[in-house]
């Protein structure tokens, strides 16, 4: 699956395509590594990518370093409301002329916190690269929910609007069944995984020994982190994200 790897030159790293708004994921290229950067305190997503920008500017780096964004919304959006953040999203990254032959590099994971939500979509965190000898595989996959890759259409969320446990189980299968398409896609393997990201507002035991650590295996030795949020989308129930990298940080932007 590796073959479905675009390049970003510019950037020093590969991307599996996505959809209009974000890639499926991202991983260093040779010579270079993927750093993850979590904002000390979060910002608006508009001045908060500019300010990543700077930040990355004054590493002698470029926007075009810049290869995923996690944001956190107000609460979750209609799709109707979900398609047009995604519009004034992407024009920025037009703007700053990061659009790979039609198609965004950048990966990403929006989530509304379910207690002390934002007022606006802020940057929570974000993933660079940068030239280094770290000779591992560096890579990010972008968050995804129980709608399967491909058009973003109510219809297709599995078992929309049902929330037993059942329906919940089908769900993190899907989005387990997604997280390992992708990393796949990405050349990765579940013993490079570093961090596995847990969004949902419902109970998590059951489908940890149900579905995610047989399908995650990372998972019985790295631990989920559990945010308790919200996918971005109201009927989406369930999401996830993963990473892979050698070094974290925690900026002051």
């Amino acid at each position: 699956m590796t073959s479905l790897l675009k390049i970003n030159e510019s950037g020093g790293y590969r991307f599996l395509p996505g959809i209009a708004p974000y890639s499926s994921g991202v991983v260093a290229m040779p010579g270079f590594e993927i750093v993850h950067a979590a904002l000390q305190t979060p910002l608006p997503w508009h001045a908060g990518l500019h300010a990543a920008r700077r930040y990355l500017e004054g590493k002698n780096l470029t926007c075009h370093n810049l290869c995923a964004v996690e944001l956190r919304c107000p609460q979750p959006y209609t799709m109707e409301g979900f398609i047009d953040f995604n519009t004034q999203y992407r024009s920025l990254l037009n703007a700053w002329e990061m659009i790979v032959d039609g198609l965004n590099p950048v990966a990403r994971t929006n989530v509304a916190p379910m207690f002390d939500h934002p007022r606006e979509a802020m940057l929570f965190a974000f993933s660079y690269s940068r030239p280094s000898d770290v000779s591992r595989s560096t890579f990010v996959v972008a968050g995804g929910g129980e709608l399967p890759d491909g058009e973003l259409a109510e219809r297709r969320i599995v078992r929309v609007g049902e929330t037993g446990p059942d329906a919940l189980l089908e769900k993190a299968e899907c989005v387990a069944e997604i997280m390992n398409s992708r990393l796949l896609g990405l050349g990765g393997s579940s013993e490079l995984l570093t961090v596995l990201d847990v969004y949902t507002v419902h109970p998590l035991h059951s489908l940890l020994e149900s579905v995610l650590i047989s399908r995650l295996p990372a998972i019985a030795s790295r631990g989920v982190h559990w945010f308790y949020s919200r996918p971005p989308i109201v009927d989406i129930e369930f999401e996830m994200d993963m990473r892979g990298v050698v070094h974290e940080e925690v900026v002051n932007l």
